[in-house]
């Protein structure tokens, strides 16, 4: 027991250790948005010594309104997107019986290795060709599919009890009414945590719209605040930046306060049934 304990103690104390760190720059950019420039520029005590909130006044008085509505706009289509279609195709990889189908896991699992970065450049070219350039439909389009999401629903759906399914069609239930009206809200767990990362993926995303985008109205927030940060990157405001970077995470940390609690352990396929 005295083992066990002290096993325990040392575990507990890695991870505060390792919570520590990984607070510490969270807690730095609060600290230093509430300084003024001149306190940034004296580089001395961490806290604040005179605390304001000028920063926030003064970039919520620019078009950060404008980056945070596109950013959420766009967010929440896409997640939308890959709920659905993620789901979908999970469950015919699953559940449907047809030629090819292991050939087409096979393939989307060796196009799970390909970095995104390669298929960058084809990507643009696909959306210069439609015409979609500079627009946010070319952020959502080349995001509304993501084959990693792909394989965790087809796993959470292979070991989802094929007997209620079976139960319902001898109801007279069809493949369509029992996929979105019995499946998915017990598949609720699966999608939720498919969700929140997928929001999150697309709401730090910088390279594609950074590579779609040039317009300064059409910017997402990620763009937003890297043109911030080069505009005071030769001054001492960095207490702007930081608090552009504070606001970017309120969202995000909303979110994971919401829906914390529906966080799936892929291994624990039981919660899908409850």
């Amino acid at each position: 027991m005295k083992r066990l304990s002290y096993t325990n103690g040392l575990l507990y104390a890695v991870l505060t250790l390792y919570s520590l760190l990984t607070l510490a720059p969270f807690v730095w950019a609060i600290l230093t948005s509430l300084k003024s420039p001149r306190e940034i520029a004296e580089a001395g005590s961490i806290w604040p010594q005179v605390p304001t909130l000028a920063a926030y006044e003064t970039i919520l008085q620019g078009p950060f309104y404008q980056w945070l509505w596109n950013s959420l706009l766009v967010a929440t289509v896409v997640t939308l997107l890959n709920v659905l279609f993620n789901t979908m195709a999970g469950y015919a990889l699953a559940r449907f019986r047809f030629r090819g189908r292991g050939l087409v896991f096979q393939t989307l699992m060796l196009l799970i290795m390909v970095p995104s970065q390669v298929t960058m450049i084809p990507a643009y070219m696909i959306v210069a060709r439609m015409g979609l350039v500079d627009t946010h439909l070319s952020v959502i389009l080349t995001s509304a599919v993501s084959i990693g999401y792909i394989f965790m629903m087809r796993q959470f759906f292979v070991n989802f009890p094929v007997e209620i399914e079976e139960a319902a069609t001898l109801d007279g239930s069809g493949r369509l009414h029992r996929f979105f009206c019995i499946v998915l809200p017990m598949a609720r767990p699966a999608l939720t945590t498919q969700a929140i990362f997928v929001f999150m993926g697309i709401w730090n995303e910088f390279m594609k719209p950074l590579l779609f985008i040039s317009s300064v109205d059409k910017y997402l927030l990620t763009q937003g605040l890297n043109a911030v940060a080069k505009q005071y990157a030769k001054s001492s405001s960095w207490n702007l930046i930081m608090a552009g970077s504070v606001i970017s995470i309120l969202p995000i940390l909303i979110m994971y306060i919401t829906l914390n609690r529906r966080f799936l352990d892929i291994n624990d396929q039981s919660s899908g049934i409850k």
